[in-house]
């Protein structure tokens, strides 16, 4: 009887259990309701403190600081990139620190120390969010706050008196906020000279270090001792404002900064050709460097003459002699039409001697073609004195960090007097009623500079110089700066307008030698320019 009660009660348990799941399924999806509510959705402003760190139990960044970006396109970037990252950011680290390594071990009578293996793990560092600080000056400033919560495998084995330790790294968790400032800003790649690093607040570090298979920060007082410890290590060589100084190019080439001045003196020109059929030619010369931004100089007019005399001095300043030129053009001028071209010639600015005057009569040519046959025609000759003085070594920039300092002006500039240097940058939200194809017009002493004009474009950037050499400081003076606008359809009622314009008053610059200021333009709306201005004197 023992036995058949136990079979029936074992049938009975399974009966029991199977008919409960059906008749419980069946319960279930009888009473279960039909009718499904939308799900309530609320802005996270919305939320109390409470329900936030329930939905987030870890809020970004961004979400706390509003002027703080968003970097998740960054994070996915990284994340991607991490295996490779991981190998190339092991092997720098490994290189920086041998030779360091290397030079620290015999105060401390260590025989050797090495990295049995060094990965950065399979977890990538999470960017938080981002600020972007916008200047004036030719840098980006960023500021991101960086998290990494990652299982890296760092072993090193550490050799003294013959006996050898390994000690590996684990649970490392890394908190941290650098300034990240980009400058200068140069036209080549990647379009930055230096990279500087400066931590913002000191950083959390936390981390475990094994030691014979036991955790050595699990020692009371450890922990905070060597926390504390890497702490200020750090703030000591990276804390604002101390910084870590990364050198990507060479500033002084990337920037092209003048090395010298070529003086010109246009002395005469002999047996040119007419050009009119009624009357001699009305002759000037035009004259500029190659492979430079700067506006053209020109003479004066020499009416009715075939044999000119001007005997005017120029200054043109020289950013690389071995690969500009002096290209001389002399042209017929006409009161109406296009000027006629009367002959050309080029100088490379290689051939001449240094800190030397050289007289050169040079034939005048149709072009500098050397298989055009038209050539050999006899177009008449220019006489110029030429002499080109490069700047000397302590007037060269060599820190990197002031090169928006003032320089000195180039020998040769007269005696109490100086370089005003006009550097314009940009403009920004011009517009014009018409048509919107800017370029700036600066008016200064008589004389007019123009950059090249950009078109349909209402935030233009020229990035252009101009100088002026004067004989005294600019202390009473005004500049007129205009932004303009030219069309070139033909029939159009408004050829030309302006787009704003501003009167800078000299006298600042003259006394803290340099201004970089963003103006707002005058008789626009909402334009700006940004202008910089440098006096360097004599």
């Amino acid at each position: 009887m023992g036995f058949f009660s136990t079979v029936f009660g074992l049938v009975g348990f399974g009966v029991g259990i199977s008919s409960g799941l059906v008749i419980g399924y069946y319960l279930f999806v009888y009473f279960q309701t039909c009718d499904v509510k939308d799900p309530i959705v609320r802005r996270l402003v919305e939320h109390d403190s409470e329900n936030l760190h329930g939905l987030l139990p870890e809020i970004p960044f961004w979400v706390k600081n509003p002027d703080y970006d968003r970097m998740d396109w960054l994070n996915r970037f990284i994340q991607v990139m991490w295996p490779y990252l991981d190998k190339a950011i092991c092997k720098t680290a490994k290189n920086i620190a041998s030779p360091i390594i290397a030079e620290q071990i015999p105060k401390y009578k260590i025989e050797s120390v090495e990295f049995e293996s060094l990965t950065l793990g399979s977890l990538p560092p999470t960017f938080q969010g981002m600020k972007v600080y916008l200047t004036e000056e030719k840098e980006l400033i960023m500021e991101p706050f960086l998290k990494w919560a990652g299982n890296p495998n760092i072993t090193v084995a550490v050799k003294a008196y013959g006996l050898k330790a390994t000690v590996q790294v684990v649970d490392l968790q890394i908190f941290a906020q650098p300034r990240i400032t980009l400058k200068p800003l140069v036209p080549s790649f990647p379009c930055f000279a230096n990279i500087f690093v400066s931590l913002m607040e000191k950083p959390y570090v936390d981390f475990g270090l094994k030691l014979f298979g036991a955790d050595l920060m699990s020692i009371p007082g450890l922990y905070r001792f060597v926390q504390e410890l890497i702490k200020d290590q750090v703030a000591n060589m990276y804390l604002w404002p101390n910084t870590l100084d990364v050198q990507i190019l060479d500033p002084t080439k990337a920037m092209q900064k003048p090395v010298g001045i070529l003086h010109v003196k246009v002395l005469r020109a002999t047996k040119l050709r007419k050009k009119d059929l009624l009357g001699g030619s009305d002759p000037y010369v035009k004259l500029k460097l190659t492979e430079s931004k700067a506006p053209s100089k020109k003479t004066a007019v020499k009416h009715n003459n075939l044999s000119p005399e001007w005997n005017e001095e120029f200054s043109i300043v020289v950013k690389d002699p071995e690969t500009q030129a002096l290209e001389l053009i002399v042209y017929d001028w006409e009161k109406v039409g296009k000027h006629d071209k009367m002959g050309m010639n080029v100088v490379p600015l290689k051939e001449l001697p240094t800190d030397e005057a050289k007289v050169m009569t040079l034939d005048l040519l149709k072009n500098m073609d050397p298989n055009d046959v038209q050539n050999d025609k006899v177009r008449g000759q220019i006489e110029v004195e030429l002499t080109y003085k490069p700047f000397k070594e302590e007037d060269m920039p060599h820190n990197t960090e002031n090169l928006g300092a003032v320089q000195k002006a180039p020998e040769g500039t007269p005696s109490g007097g100086g370089l005003l240097v006009v550097i314009v940058h940009e403009a920004q939200d011009v517009e014009g009623k018409h048509h919107t194809n800017p370029y700036v017009r600066i008016n200064f002493k008589g004389e007019e500079r123009k950059t090249k004009q950009l078109k349909k474009s209402r935030d233009p950037r020229w990035e252009e110089e101009f100088s002026f050499t004067l004989e005294e400081p600019p202390t009473k003076e005004r500049m007129h700066v205009e932004v303009c606008s030219t069309s070139s359809r033909i029939g159009l009622l408004h050829p030309k307008e302006t787009l704003g314009y501003v009167d800078i008053i000299l006298a600042d610059v003259v006394t803290n030698k340099r201004m970089n200021e963003k103006f707002h333009l005058i008789d626009s709306k909402n334009g700006r320019l940004l202008i910089e201005l440098q006096w360097r004197a004599s």
